[in-house]
């Protein structure tokens, strides 16, 4: 159930280990919120351009958005938020004269989400 997606700066496609990151991130979000780890799927979007704030070059992001069934607690998304970003922290490497803004979000799925 757990529906992760990550966008992710182009310039930062050879410093992320994306595959080693989902790997990393499913069972923290299934021991989050009591969920199986076969049920997280991740999926990643490169971003060809990305601008943060007035910098013109220079910058990238990583954005991580974790939606899940209705039910969860403020206090264990919150939890689950930092979590990843603590997994992005050591996922993403360095990349001369960028600098990585790293961001994560957890939130619930509308009522209309199927799933067959």
């Amino acid at each position: 159930m757990p529906q992760i997606t990550v966008d992710y700066s182009a310039e930062l496609a050879g410093a992320f280990d994306r595959p080693a990151f989902a790997l990393a991130l499913h069972p923290v979000v299934a021991a989050t919120v009591d969920t199986k780890t076969a049920a997280c799927k991740t999926r990643f979007r490169r971003a060809e351009e990305t601008v943060v704030g007035d910098a013109p070059a220079g910058d990238a992001l990583v954005h991580v958005d974790i939606s899940l069934l209705p039910g969860r607690t403020p206090q264990t998304k919150a939890r689950l938020t930092e979590a990843v970003l603590e997994l992005l922290r050591d996922h993403v490497g360095t990349v001369t004269g960028l600098t990585p803004h790293l961001s994560a979000e957890v939130r619930d799925l509308d009522p209309s989400y199927r799933k067959v």
